[in-house]
């Protein structure tokens, strides 16, 4: 199969160097250190138990028009980044291509194909004015949920924290073949790659989390386990996932684990600095819009009152205003 993978990143190089090494034809759209990286070494993985895999076949592209049409993009980018790609994206499109978006948080094509009032409906916090969905077509796209955690290390490195999860599933909840044999890809690079019939009920679970740990995480430089193992930030994580809750089966997800399922299995995980923690340590825009201001729309659209999410939301918002206007990151440093 031939597949691009759309940001040569923690997840999109761990995803790119297993389908090399299983024989797939990859290529990594990447830019400036990473792509010297990549096209003079391949793609180097540390995995979770301390052993090394190498993918010597992965090449790298700047421009997506050097690689060509493909079967399969996989966008692997933060929400935000999204937009930055579109006008070469096409490029990588033929007529039969998959466009698989691994990217955390309410997709931009959440109400695609989904039966019910609100079909069809754009969400402004994602996806201003459209832009995304007019540049890619909702029959393309296959929908994805990311469970590991990674870390790209160095460019053309990365460290496998945890987790070979990646749930599929079509938008309108049904099984094809294109989709058949993805997931049988996927699995034969070392991956479990199950079909999901409901593929947005995945999604919040996934989110559950990352609405409230992300935040949190950000405002108080805790890890996950320090922010589960501290009754206050604990109980504010409860709240904002139970307003999440209430918005999400409004809009007829069903969750299959417990609330405190969920936060057992975020302190399980440990001493983790999230994704957003590690953005403000490195002075990188959030992904807040996604993981967070796409509930707060959400829960303006079913009409659900959401104060704890709001407040947090307000909070992070200025933090993330602030580290933007002083092109300044901040991080927790010990004395002397």
């Amino acid at each position: 199969m031939k597949i691009a993978v759309v940001g040569a990143g923690a997840i999109g190089g761990y995803l790119g160097a297993k389908l090399a090494r299983a024989g797939e034809e990859v290529t990594f759209i990447a830019r400036n250190r990473n792509l010297e990286a990549i096209n003079a070494r391949g793609f180097r993985l540390i995995l979770e138990d301390g052993t090394e895999e190498h993918a010597p076949t992965a090449r790298a592209v700047q421009h997506m028009a050097e690689a060509g049409p493909q079967d399969a993009v996989l966008i692997t980018l933060k929400a935000h980044q999204v937009r930055d790609v579109l006008p070469g994206l096409r490029e990588l499109f033929g007529p039969k291509t998959m466009v698989v978006t691994m990217i955390n948080g309410i997709p931009w094509w959440y109400f695609h194909k989904l039966a019910g009032p609100y079909e069809g409906r754009r969400l402004d916090s994602v996806d201003p004015g459209g832009v995304i969905a007019e540049h890619i077509e909702p029959e393309r796209i296959i929908g994805s949920v990311v469970y590991p955690a990674s870390e790209l290390v160095e460019p053309g490195v990365v460290k496998v924290i945890e987790g070979n999860r990646f749930t599929l599933g079509e938008l309108d909840g049904g099984r094809s073949e294109r989709i058949d044999a993805l997931s049988q890809t996927m699995m034969r690079a070392g991956f479990k790659a199950p079909v999901s019939r409901d593929i947005r009920s995945e999604l919040w679970v996934k989110l559950w989390g990352n609405l409230s740990f992300n935040p949190i995480s950000a405002l108080t430089h805790a890890t996950l386990e320090q922010i589960c193992r501290f009754g206050p930030t604990r109980a504010l994580a409860a709240s904002m996932m139970r307003e999440a809750q209430t918005v999400a089966e409004a809009l007829g997800v069903r969750f299959k684990i417990t609330l405190e399922q969920r936060i057992a299995g975020a302190e399980a995980v440990g001493a983790h600095k999230t994704s957003m923690l590690q953005d403000v340590e490195h002075g990188r825009a959030l992904e807040l819009e996604a993981l967070v201001g796409s509930v707060v729309e959400l829960g303006r659209i079913t009409g659900t009152p959401t104060p704890t999410i709001d407040a947090v939301y307000a909070a992070t918002s200025l933090l993330s205003s602030t580290l933007t206007a002083q092109r300044g990151r901040l991080a927790v440093q010990p004395l002397g």
